[in-house]
């Protein structure tokens, strides 16, 4: 299977299969991959789930039944819509359909599958949806896809009932009911497959730009590697952000804008919604996807889910309350705030956080955009490492890339990356150099016309004079600690790379009075590089690889 997606119009509306393929697939039950979007919310937990479960099953087998049994329709095959009154829950709301091209026994069992995989992944969730290249499956506590306008509800399905013994003419009584009730879905069904025909009508004939249909790999659930992520909808990120407004907006990039939201859970959020028609924000907007799925780690961002409805990608964060450090550490009144302690523990984090990305985690990642405005502060002053839009990964035994294509700001991208495009881990540690001397010296790398702050820092290494580049706001801190940071932070920006250390060593010198560390050679004098963070430069336009080659 090459591609596949269950689209739909930007109204929600009607679902229809695109798929592509090398190989014909006509006729085939195709399994895989399976993409699954849950609920974001939870059932709460004063219902009681095992009556739930019970009527839940029995929905699920009556949906199928009406799925499988509507092979011989000659509107709409293998298509099923229940709606249903629960003890609970008045209205519950499931969608089953299959491919055309496969038996009713494959319908049978991929749709089976999909509700085994949403109960084995997300039971308990308000609803959700399942795709697979053969079938599609859904439900919900609303009405969706324009699917049950002219449904008649029906009870809770029954839970098992005892065993007793009937009478002949209760046999009689309830064979007659029976054909009542087959020739009521036989009607209902006949009105839904009529409805649904002329609503594919309308959809292909007035159709607006749908969702561009590309999946993103792990971002979305797949049974090859076991990685989901939430696709959110749009209309719930609109009520989140009260449509975009400006007194929800926290700030604007080069690839977009970010405001702050209210999931109707009360969970707050940060949603970056990225600039429409950008091919920047595109390649961004995958890149993140596909890499912030598989991270976990308390000093990287948490993303929590994406939205790609029409025109509209969009990615959905935890929110991070006080901001990113730039606006801590180049600000003169919020920079008394970052005392010497708090300024370690933020230089700390961002070193584990990188020796996560680099050395710790299932994949192995340069970031190649490191500076501080890439880096938030949650309530505690603890850092989060943000924005891997031009992320690179690596393979597991691979140390070194090069590109043509340079992606990251100046002033802070290693003088070999930008030179000669060669990627590594020793390119973030450089970019980690330059914020380390940035948070002592609480000047911006740019500050320093001409030479830059690395340039700087080194000459007044030289004369023996480091502490002249220490924050007058500092000066009563332990000078010889803050030295010590010094002397690593110019050990991280030496212009050769094969010099600069590890993460792994740096974090092992912050916690280490004992150990002798290296005295660092002289940075590359790149006075050149020195311009605004804001700049961000590219050699051809900005671009991304995402795949680990």
């Amino acid at each position: 299977m090459d591609s596949f997606t269950w689209d739909k119009d930007v109204e929600d509306n009607v679902s229809c299969l695109v798929r592509t393929s090398n190989p014909s697939t006509f006729g085939k039950l195709e399994l895989r991959p399976a993409i699954i979007y849950p609920s974001p919310l939870g059932i709460e937990a004063s219902n009681n789930m095992t009556i739930f479960e019970q009527e839940w099953d029995g929905m699920v087998n009556g949906t199928v039944e009406a799925a499988t049994d509507a092979e011989t329709s000659s509107v709409i095959k293998y298509f099923g819509a229940v709606k249903a009154e629960f003890t609970e829950f008045p209205n519950v709301y499931m969608l089953m359909q299959c491919t055309p091209d496969i038996t009713s026994q494959d319908c049978n069992t991929c749709l089976r599958e999909c509700v085994t995989l949403f109960k084995n992944q997300f039971w308990g969730r308000q609803g959700g949806e399942v795709n697979r290249p053969s079938c599609f499956f859904r439900w919900d506590f609303y009405t969706f896809h324009g699917a049950f306008g002219n449904v008649t509800r029906v009870p809770a399905p029954p839970r098992p009932p005892a065993q007793e013994k009937e009478s002949s003419a209760t046999d009689k009584k309830g064979r007659s009911t029976r054909s009542w009730v087959i020739i009521a879905i036989f009607v209902v069904l006949t009105l839904i497959n009529i409805l649904v025909f002329i609503g594919l009508i309308k959809f292909f004939a007035g159709r607006r730009r749908s969702n561009n249909g590309y999946n993103i790999g792990s971002a979305e659930y797949s049974e090859a590697d076991g990685q989901f992520m939430l696709r959110f909808n749009l209309n719930m990120i609109m009520t989140a952000t009260d449509d975009f407004s400006s007194e929800n907006k926290l700030g604007q990039g080069g690839f977009g804008t970010v405001h702050k939201g209210i999931l109707p859970n009360g969970q707050e959020i940060a949603v970056k919604r990225l600039t429409k028609g950008s091919g920047q924000g595109d390649t961004e907007f995958k890149n993140e996807v596909s890499l912030l799925t598989r991270l976990q780690h308390r000093n990287l961002v948490k993303l929590l889910g994406f939205c790609s409805e029409g025109d509209e990608e969009i990615l959905i964060y935890e929110l991070v309350h006080n901001s990113s450090l730039d606006h801590f550490i180049f600000d003169g009144e919020r920079r008394s705030l970052l005392t010497w302690d708090v300024r370690f523990r933020i230089i700390e984090g961002i070193a584990r956080g990188l020796l996560y990305l680099h050395e710790d985690s299932q994949l192995k990642i340069i970031h190649r955009d490191l500076k501080a405005s890439n880096i938030l502060l949650d309530t505690e002053m603890n850092p989060k490492v943000a924005d891997f839009g031009t992320a690179r990964l690596f393979d597991a035994d691979e140390t070194r890339a090069e590109t043509r294509r340079i992606a990251g700001t100046r002033g802070y991208m290693a003088p070999e990356y930008l030179n000669h495009g060669q990627i590594s881990a020793k390119s973030d540690v450089y970019s980690f150099g330059v914020m380390l001397l940035e948070m002592i010296s609480g000047e911006r790398n740019n500050s320093f016309e001409g030479e830059g702050l690395a340039a700087f820092a080194w000459k007044r290494w030289v004369e023996g004079k480091p502490e002249i580049i220490i924050d007058p706001l500092l000066m009563d801190e332990p000078r010889n600690e803050i030295i010590k940071l010094i002397q690593i932070g110019l050990l991280c920006v030496q212009e050769n790379a094969a010099k600069r250390p590890t993460m792994s060593s740096v974090i092992l010198w912050f916690g280490s009075e004992t150990m002798i560390i290296p005295l660092p050679k002289a940075p590359a004098m790149t006075g050149s590089q020195c311009q605004s963070e804001y700049g961000t430069m590219s050699m051809s336009n900005v671009f991304t690889e995402l795949s680990s080659r």
